[in-house]
């Protein structure tokens, strides 16, 4: 039988007597409150939570059916077990009553051992229920709190990463860091406009915008008198600038064979490799066009391209805002996929004043 703090029960008949002869059985183990209507329940209710309900189908006024209906309506009271009490019972009442959400019926008049036993039952079976829900909410808050501690782990690698490349390459300067940000704005508008969502839909954006900054990690594989060049590079030179979009990916191929977490990779492989493919196919390393280009390739194209194009070189002076949205679209078509310049045009501005806010 229960020990310790006693466990609460609402005892809900019309009927005195068996209020009576029910609280005398219950309460030498649990507190009991005898209730002689459904009106009285809800009163009681907003003052007292129970652990367990009996109570009676057959009442005037508002019957057991109703009664129960109403508690498993409100949300304060649907988890409360009940037990409804009855005179008599067809296999079709019981039905109806376990398909409302009762646990239980025991008959009148009652027979004080077997009440007891299933009431203790129940009340275990609650405590056990309860009991499994907290070990679950605790291996959730676990698992979140894990999940967090190496994403933030990949964060903190996958930044120093970029900043490595940034601290060699110090002629595009915050270049990675704005690129970013410009990711965020482009995706975030297609997302609203409809552009390539059930795509975008499948992304984690925490992994995109995270992978995202790798986009240029193969320039840590080519010369600092190419990669850092005053001037503008020869032919020469240019073709092996280009080779950091392969580098790069062999890179993060790498950096997959060391780790089981790789999800974030797979967009950071198709960011570094495709970033400079082109819409009409022209681009490189492996000259695909259209759609044939992921779209993490042609997205990043863009944000690439109006950095380039908005920030001072050495061998040139930055492009206005204006200059630089208008040399995008000039691209629509050729260099960039025309969806994506559609979607650009709403949020240049934003790109605009990242630009300046992220200035090197």
């Amino acid at each position: 039988m229960p020990e310790n703090k006693k466990e609460k029960i609402m005892l809900v008949d019309d009927n005195r007597a068996n209020l009576t002869l029910g609280k005398s059985i219950l309460c030498e183990y649990y507190e009991v409150f005898a209730l002689p209507s459904a009106d009285k329940l809800f009163v009681f209710l907003t003052h007292v939570m129970p652990d367990l309900i009996l109570l009676d189908i057959d009442m005037p006024g508002m019957n057991g059916y109703e009664t129960l209906k109403l508690l498993k309506a409100d949300k304060q009271y649907t988890d409360i077990p009940v037990i409804f009490l009855t005179a008599k019972a067809s296999e079709s009442d019981e039905y109806d009553g376990l398909n409302l959400g009762a646990i239980d019926y025991v008959t009148k008049p009652f027979a004080s051992a077997l009440l007891l036993k299933r009431i203790e039952n129940h009340l275990l079976m609650q405590k056990q229920k309860k009991s499994l829900q907290e070990l679950n909410d605790n291996l959730i808050k676990i698992v979140k709190e894990k999940t967090h501690q190496v994403f933030g782990l990949q964060n903190a690698i996958i930044s120093n990463m970029a900043e490595l490349v940034e601290f060699r390459d110090i002629v595009t300067g915050r270049h990675i860091s704005r690129t970013q940000i410009y990711l965020g704005i482009l995706t975030k508008q297609l997302l609203e406009d409809g552009v390539y969502a059930d795509e975008l839909m499948l992304w984690d954006m925490n992994e995109v915008m995270l992978s995202s900054q790798l986009h240029d990690i193969g320039k840590i594989a080519i010369n600092d008198a190419i990669l850092n060049k005053a001037g503008k590079l020869t032919d020469e030179e240019t073709e092996v600038m280009k080779t950091h979009a392969k580098k790069g990916v062999e890179i993060i191929e790498k950096i997959e064979q060391t780790t089981e977490f790789t999800g974030f990779l797979d967009h950071a492989k198709l960011f570094a490799g495709t970033h400079h493919e082109k819409w009409d196919g022209t681009g490189y390393p492996n000259g695909l066009a259209g759609e044939n280009i992921p779209l993490e390739g042609r997205v990043m194209a863009i944000a690439d391209v109006y950095d380039a194009l908005i920030s001072r070189r050495p061998y040139k002076n930055s492009y206005t805002a204006d200059e630089s949205a208008q040399i995008i679209n000039n691209g629509s078509g050729t260099y960039f996929d025309p969806a994506l310049i559609n979607t650009f045009n709403k949020i240049k501005n934003g790109f605009a004043a990242a630009a300046i806010e992220y200035a090197d």
